[in-house]
């Protein structure tokens, strides 16, 4: 190889073409682009993922990934006047509450909302208690406790 062989790249040099000026300088009238259709229009990209209305490929795959579902405990929830209604009852429990079909079978975990009025003395077990649950049923003169 010689020197006088090493020949300079002119990309770096090349002016863009400038589309649209006649038909003498090659990319005229059409622009290179062709006749008809979506692509030959102004602001005509479209979207990467656009397949010409056939179902797009990442819609056709299956979806993975993470989801908590596996790991979420089925929670019921009990109103403080749904207690209300329980009679013959001195203490509410979760299995109570499962007996008198108010929380379903597969709950793992119950919690008492605020929601009514309590007019007798309950002692109330369960997972989790509102503030306005709490309230409602001390005001009452029970008491709730939680279970862990």
């Amino acid at each position: 190889m010689n020197l006088s062989d090493v020949t300079h790249t002119r990309k770096k040099r090349d002016r863009k073409r400038r589309v649209g000026r006649g038909n003498g300088s090659g990319k005229g009238k059409t622009c290179g682009r062709g006749m008809r259709g979506a692509k030959c229009r102004s602001g005509a990209g479209g979207k990467l993922t656009y397949e010409g209305g056939q179902m797009p490929l990442f819609r056709s795959l299956p979806r993975r990934g993470f989801s908590n579902k596996r790991f979420r405990l089925p929670c019921g929830h009990v109103n403080v006047e749904d207690l209300a209604a329980m009679q013959d009852t001195a203490e509410v429990t979760p299995e109570s509450l499962r007996e008198a079909g108010l929380v379903s079978r597969t709950a793992k975990v119950v919690k008492v909302l605020g929601n009514g009025k309590l007019d007798r003395p309950l002692t109330v077990k369960a997972h989790k208690f509102s503030k306005a649950a709490v309230e409602r049923i001390e005001a009452a003169g029970g008491t709730a406790q939680i279970i862990r």
